[in-house]
């Protein structure tokens, strides 16, 4: 696994006074080693996700790098942080503290780091609970955190391959997984997700439509 952000990448362009060294340098000092391979990992999956799929490859690469910067905040900062960004949060993702870290994650991009590319904002943000209508940015990077090289979960080297041939049929079969997950442990489904999960449906429909038409 990597242990170092991979040069060539463009930070300045995305977070003004940002280099690959002082992202480095924020990050190891914000994040677990172990969280700190993960954002590697993703930083490069999502960058090969975004070549396969016509995505902006250093846009993918820096908002993979910079999905978690939040993960190991504790919850209670983690929400004092999305306060003060504006945001509020439904019950049921307040129910789910797993959630707040990519929320809070945006929120520190835009107002810590400058970030003003909202793709990028939008791709951590939702990088956990996915949603209706995700740019190919989003899908991207979301893709790229459940299929990133240290996953082992019983259906992740199944997963990277759709997500490499079909990025909407690996949406809704990522919405599936997780969906029965939450719903087998008793845990609320945040209305971003039921949401996603219901787009995915209807689009892989209408392909399927038009595709039976021509």
């Amino acid at each position: 696994m990597p242990d170092k952000i991979a040069p060539g990448g463009a930070a300045g362009r995305f977070a003004p006074g940002q280099d690959e060294h002082s992202l480095e340098s924020l990050l190891r000092g914000r994040l677990s080693k172990g969280r700190y391979r993960h954002s590697l990992n993703v930083a490069g999956r999502a960058a090969e996700l975004a070549r396969l799929h016509g995505a902006d490859v250093e846009k993918a690469r820096f908002a993979g790098l910079m999905h978690d910067v939040c993960k190991d905040m504790p919850k209670k900062e983690q929400l004092v942080l999305i306060e003060r960004g504006g945001i509020v949060l439904s019950s049921e993702v307040l129910a789910s503290p797993q959630l707040y870290h990519a929320i809070a994650g945006s929120v520190y991009l835009r107002d810590a780091l400058k970030v003003q590319d909202q793709e990028i904002l939008d791709a951590v943000r939702y990088h956990t609970t996915g949603r209706a209508g995700m740019s190919l940015l989003e899908e991207v990077v979301y893709l790229a955190d459940l299929t990133s090289a240290e996953r082992d979960y019983p259906d992740a080297q199944y997963t990277r391959e759709l997500a490499d041939r079909d990025v909407a049929k690996a949406m809704l079969y990522s919405f599936q997984f997780i969906i029965r997950e939450l719903a087998g442990g008793q845990k609320p489904l945040c209305r971003e997700t039921i949401d996603g999960y219901n787009y995915y449906v209807r689009r892989l429909r209408a392909q399927s439509a038009g595709e039976a038409r021509s």
